[in-house]
């Protein structure tokens, strides 16, 4: 069976990539949850990894898009507009435009 990173699925023994690649690190996801989380609230680990493949798969899909952008116009380096055009070309406009805003402001800063 094959992923969408084009590898073996992480049921297949032969995985091309290992799931501790593939996936952001759990301790990440869990710290980003319980910020948005009221303080007594608790995470399941099942939730924490519902939301590990979710995160993780999401990233390759804009990824993924900026890439062949990229591809399609002899570029090596995929940069922020490319991730900002990715997420709207995919109908993620409301993260685009925050997402362009800080670039913008971080490069004013500069």
């Amino acid at each position: 069976m094959e992923d969408s990173y084009g590898g073996s699925s992480s049921k297949d023994k032969n995985c091309s990539i290992k799931e501790q690649d593939r996936l952001l690190p759990i301790a990440n996801v869990g710290r980003l949850m319980k910020q948005i989380l009221p303080q007594n609230a608790k995470i399941s680990k099942e939730a924490k990894e519902t939301m590990q493949e979710c995160v993780s798969e999401f990233i390759s899909f804009v990824t993924s898009e900026a890439s062949e952008k990229c591809r399609k116009e002899r570029r090596k380096t995929v940069n922020g507009d490319d991730i900002c055009w990715a997420l709207s070309t995919l109908g993620f406009d409301d993260y685009a435009a925050p997402m362009r805003r800080k670039s913008r402001t971080k490069i004013q800063e500069a």
